[in-house]
């Protein structure tokens, strides 16, 4: 079996610079570039940062927690590091791509992995229209906001905003609402993965709305298209006794 070159990407935290140090005084390791695969130090943050880095590199990614909840990360460990990453199981994530286009005529491009997110930016509600597949289906929601998640993002902010939790491999997306006023009601919905979503702005003028995907950060927003890039991809590695699915079925019976 040919050798295996690792790369090993940290953040600046002391505790991801630290485990860095540690593993570059035990293992041979190479470039990003030069690698068969990246081994992201950090907490989920740096792990969507070095998945958008390093996306058109098209390695796959094993990461080890330094920072706080590492949901996307796996346990740290200096040994059997090589061993570990042979045996592991891994899922491909698909990010999704917004579209956005602003008050000022501009048209923005971005991914995420995570969620695709729209915010008011002053004291007043937004008014936002919600269309799936050219078909409208919410004429008007008054609401802090409104997010579209994907499977492995639907932990994170969706979660906190009373999202649904999406199993990994069930070809959906979760259209969720942030703080709605109108209709009273409304939680959101489970969409198919192939699914256009366009939200509208009403009002932008007196009501502005900004977007976000993962961490890129749009304002005065009119209106985006958000769908899912299939034809993109990065590779997770993760320890079968500590999995994604299980994390997430877990995720759904915590107190």
């Amino acid at each position: 079996m040919p050798e295996m070159k690792i790369a090993f990407v940290a953040g600046r935290s002391p505790k991801a610079q630290g485990a860095l140090e540690i593993l570059s005084h035990i293992y041979p390791h190479v470039s990003p570039e030069e690698a068969d695969v990246l081994v992201a130090l950090g907490g989920d943050g740096f792990m969507l940062r070095a998945l958008h880095r390093y996306l058109k590199l098209k390695k796959p990614v094993y990461g080890m927690n330094r920072g706080s909840v590492g949901f996307l990360m796996n346990e740290f460990r200096p040994d059997n590091l090589l061993e570990r990453i042979r045996n592991a199981a891994s899922i491909n994530l698909h990010p999704l791509r917004l579209e956005a286009f602003c008050v000022n005529g501009e048209r923005h491009h971005a991914l995420a992995f995570n969620e695709v997110s729209l915010f008011r930016e002053t004291g007043q509600a937004a008014h936002v229209r919600v269309s799936i597949d050219s078909v409208v289906r919410l004429e008007e929601m008054v609401c802090d906001g409104v997010l579209v998640a994907t499977t492995a993002g639907s932990t994170a902010y969706n979660m906190s905003a009373y999202g649904p939790i999406l199993p990994l491999g069930t070809g959906v997306l979760a259209l969720t609402a942030i703080s709605a006023y109108r209709p009273r009601r409304w939680r959101g919905a489970i969409l198919p993965h192939q699914a256009s979503v366009e939200i509208e702005v009403l009002n932008p003028q007196k009501r502005p709305v900004g977007a976000t995907a993962d961490s890129t950060e749009i304002r005065n927003v009119l209106r985006v298209k958000v769908h899912e890039d299939r034809s993109l991809w990065s590779t997770l590695l993760y320890d079968p006794e500590h999995n994604l699915e299980e994390r997430i079925l877990r995720e759904q019976f915590a107190h």
